[in-house]
């Protein structure tokens, strides 16, 4: 996926989590990491199914 691909994480919310890219899991890994000392309990819950299907999916 070329960045003028790429999903906002408002796109992604359409879409259930299964169906998301790699690139798309672990960009939005990276992003949620670098934000967690500031993320709600929903930006949390976000962060852990991300990390569970990134492991489902046999890690990065």
């Amino acid at each position: 996926m070329t960045m003028e691909q790429e999903r906002s994480m408002s796109e992604l919310q359409t879409v259930h989590m299964k169906q998301w890219e790699t690139e798309e899991l672990v960009r939005q890994h990276r992003v949620f990491s670098d934000l967690s000392p500031w993320l709600n309990a929903q930006g949390n819950d976000i962060h852990h199914q991300i990390i569970e299907e990134i492991e489902r999916r046999g890690g990065i």
